[in-house]
């Protein structure tokens, strides 16, 4: 919201010589956020000038120059070269002389220009910041002026004004209008308020007809609760809007249209009731606000034909929908330069109806802007009564008693504050006299009770609901340096969970590894969830958002993998070549023929019932949380005398088993497929039997397509199911007291038998006295049988109470060596 300080100086006493940032700082210290200052960007002399005359001069170029003589109100005239043509003689126009500083900035200077030299500049109205008007210059006629020259311009078109601009929550609509933040200002320094919206005096105006007929209320709520209608006849609409409220409009950041348009824009900035005017006579009967019929179409003011939807409100009259109602009329109804009676519209629409139609239709208005936030119903006879009154002043039209009133708004319900309240809630103690000041001053209606007060909300606070909000209200009045600052003490006996904990480690553990942790978005494409999604649970079907931020990625993830490839491809593509990133997140795995989500959410304001809060558990697909990780480029990068390690599947594999283990789970591996990944190169991950993940190479020709290095490791587990199949607590391994005693076992075995398998056997065989285990090498080549592999094992042996003998150790090897012959026919290579 953009705040022009004289107009708000007009309805709380501001000081004269107040300063952007001290108004900000006002603002800010009941609860706004500040965002930026906002001027016209003029400096030094600008000044009124008489015409006196002018000569014409073609150029080569085929363009006309006039070189005009311009009295600026000083001894001799300037000579001014001046390219417009729609002025005459005697014109008084606005003129920057040299030293003057011009919205850009464009300073001005003597120049030689068009063989004479230019000793000023006439000015348009976008050179002086008042609109996108460029074609001519700005002749203050067509304003209605008729200054003195050489008279300060600048004052004279309100070019000298400043507007401070706040960041407006959405539970504070009424600070859209600068009769709210006028009386924030006023709590926030105490300066004596005026409220503009008691400056006028609504009349009783009937006879015009208008029906609220909304059969389809959403959620019980009628479209519209207050409808004012008001007349004007005989209006000049071709009048120009006076200068002062152009400047008001340009620096709220509204352009100037026409004087009927803009006057409505400048009630609405004024008391935040968005207003729309109708070319009276080109009504056809009465009003009716009603919801919209299948299939029908209005086109609405910017020229658009729009196909309505049952839920859109409409202002019809006998013709049909005139109007999307709270967002933007219709074009057959528009205002223009041959209006002459005009009928005034000030209503409340239901915010939910008006916020869906703006989003369903992608047209934001500042009216549907203000509506969504809540507009305050008892403010609209005086909106429209404003208007009128604007109307007779400036546009020379005759205000007419035919117009009509409805109003059903319930009256606010008393909020009771007991005594004591505030200050347990907030920390901070707050007299009675603190409460009930501030309590008056938001405008609340405020009765002694029984050990607490009743407070009635005023109409404009819709956010006002129960105890809390006010003593909220309270705090911020009083202001929020009285809160103190207090570190809450942790009660005894608590801290993280298991599973916290075990999350907590995995996460450790990655990072540790030189892993960098990643945040992916959860929405991805049907391609992408195809290529990933099956991977651990089958094939599932995937959750469609009904509006996604992004139409080409529509679906909630079933994996987590399309986001870390994404995120390695926006690396590469900077040239970060050597990769390992991981991810802990939750996937969203629907179950199939389960349907999620069963219509509109519960509005908010209240408390949803049982049955709504059932509703939207079911409506929640399951999400099980995993791990991810990608892996590609070097793992160790080219040194002197050492290559560079790539990446690879052992990398995911091993990054599995430690995950495992730091969760106390043995993560156990065996030969797998996946459709998108390398068919030699894909593990399937096991805990006991349950399937627990999978990892492996992407396939070469998936990479490429993905524009990822042919060599792409990754690893999914479900980490969730980790979490809740692991120990409960992680055993620390016991220093050893007694030295190991280390031997190798080389096996010949069919080459289609997985290591894993004859790795497991041989620590099974072994026995106690193993104490690790892994492969150290596959040998395939001379002296090995076709269709056979040599698999060499580095065994450590170690006993707890003695040291061991090399027999003692090598009876455990060939134990371990004779049940992989039992199982897989396997023999020691000699």
């Amino acid at each position: 919201m953009r705040v022009p300080i004289s107009w708000l100086r007009e309805f709380v006493d501001v000081p004269l010589d107040v300063t952007p940032e001290q108004v900000h700082a006002a603002l800010v210290s009941v609860g706004f956020e500040e965002e930026t200052i906002h001027d016209f960007g003029l400096s030094g002399p600008i000044v009124v000038g008489k015409v006196l005359e002018f000569t014409p001069e073609p150029q080569s170029n085929g363009k006309t120059i006039n070189w005009c003589q311009v009295d600026v109100g000083e001894a001799e005239p300037r000579g001014i070269v001046c390219g417009a043509h729609n002025f005459i003689v005697g014109d008084k126009v606005v003129v920057s002389l040299p030293g003057a500083i011009l919205p850009g900035p464009f300073p001005i200077a003597a120049r030689k220009t068009y063989g004479h030299v230019s000793d000023g500049m006439i000015a348009s109205a976008r050179e002086l910041g008042l609109g996108e008007e460029h074609d001519g210059i700005l002749r203050l006629a067509s304003l209605g002026l008729d200054p003195e020259v050489g008279a300060d311009a600048t004052a004279l078109l309100g070019l000298d004004d400043w507007a401070v601009e706040i960041n407006v929550t959405p539970d504070r609509g009424y600070a859209f209008s600068i009769r709210g933040v006028a009386r924030e200002y006023a709590h926030a320094t105490g300066a004596a308020f005026r409220d503009p919206a008691l400056a006028v005096t609504p009349e009783t105006t009937t006879g015009f007809d208008v029906t609220i007929d909304d059969r389809a209320p959403i959620r019980g709520r009628i479209g519209a609760s207050v409808f004012v209608t008001r007349t004007v006849h005989g209006i000049d609409a071709g009048r120009p809007t006076p200068p002062w409220m152009i400047a008001r409009l340009a620096l709220a950041g509204i352009r100037s249209i026409s004087l009927v348009v803009d006057i409505t824009n400048y009630v609405m900035l004024e008391l935040g009731q968005p207003i729309h005017g109708y070319d009276l006579d080109a009504l056809r009967g009465g009003l009716v606000v009603r919801r919209a019929q299948p299939g029908e179409k209005l086109e609405t003011l910017d020229g658009q034909v729009r196909t309505l939807h049952p839920q859109d409100l409409l202002i019809t009259d006998d013709s049909g929908p005139i109007g999307l109602a709270g967002v933007m009329g219709g074009a057959s109804t528009e205002i223009g330069a041959t209006t002459e009676n005009v009928l005034v519209e000030a209503a409340n629409f239901d915010p939910v109806s008006i916020a869906r139609s703006a989003r369903r239709h992608k047209l934001p208005s500042e009216a549907s802007r203000r509506f969504e936030r809540g507009v305050d119903p008892e403010v609209a006879d005086a909106a429209a009564a404003r208007v009128v009154e604007l109307l007779v002043q400036l546009a020379d039209g005759t205000a007419d008693p035919v117009g009509s009133r409805l109003f059903d708004v319930a009256p606010r319900e008393p909020i009771v504050l007991p005594d004591g309240y505030i200050a347990g809630l907030v920390g901070a103690d707050y007299s009675d006299v603190e409460i009930l000041r501030s309590l008056t001053d938001i405008g609340g209606s405020i009765e002694p009770i029984d050990h607490a007060l009743s407070v009635t909300p005023p109409s404009w606070r819709p956010d006002l609901t129960d105890k809390a909000t006010l003593a909220e209200e309270v705090a911020r009045i009083v202001g929020y340096d009285r809160i103190p600052a207090v570190l809450p003490t942790a009660p005894p006996g608590r801290g993280l969970t298991r599973e916290q904990r075990l999350r907590r480690s995995a996460a450790q553990l990655l990072a540790s590894a030189g892993a960098t942790e990643v945040l992916s978005y959860p929405f991805v494409s049907k391609r992408a969830n195809d290529t990933f999604g099956a991977s651990v649970a089958g094939v599932v079907p995937a959750i469609r958002l009904a509006n996604p931020l992004d139409g080409e990625a529509p679906f909630l993830r079933t994996s987590l993998l399309p986001g870390l490839i994404e995120i390695a491809r926006r690396n590469l593509s900077r040239g970060l070549v050597d990769l390992a990133l991981y991810e802990i997140g939750s996937v969203f795995r629907p179950e199939a023929g389960v349907r999620y989500g069963s219509g509109d959410l519960p509005s908010g304001i209240i408390r949803p019932t049982s049955a709504e809060l059932a509703d939207l558990l079911g409506s929640i697909p399951p999400q099980p949380l995993r791990v991810a990780a990608l892996f590609t480029g070097a793992a160790v990068s080219k040194q002197p005398g050492q290559p560079a390690i790539p990446h690879g599947i052992a990398d995911a594999l091993d990054t599995a088993r430690q995950v495992g283990q730091a969760l106390g789970a043995t993560v156990s591996i065996a030969k797998g497929s996946h459709h998108s990944l390398h068919p030699g190169r894909t593990a399937e991950l096991f805990f006991g039997d349950r399937r627990v993940g999978f990892a492996g190479e992407l396939l070469p020709a998936l990479a490429d397509e993905l524009d990822l290095p042919r060599v792409t490791a990754v690893l999914e587990l479900e980490l969730g199911l980790l979490i809740e199949l692991a120990a409960a607590e992680v055993s620390p391994s016991t220093i050893a007291a007694y030295p190991a005693a280390t031997q190798d076992l080389s096996l010949v075995i069919g080459a289609e038998v997985p290591a894993g398998e004859v790795l497991s056997a041989i620590v099974e065989g072994a026995g106690p006295l193993l104490e690790v285990a892994h492969l150290v090498d596959d040998y395939r080549g001379q002296g090995i049988p076709e269709g056979s592999k040599s698999l060499t094992f580095a065994l450590r042996f170690r006993a707890a109470d003695r040291t061991l003998t090399a027999p003692e150790a090598t009876e455990a090897k060939l134990a371990g060596a004779a049940l992989a012959a039992e199982r897989f026919g396997a023999s020691i290579r000699e």
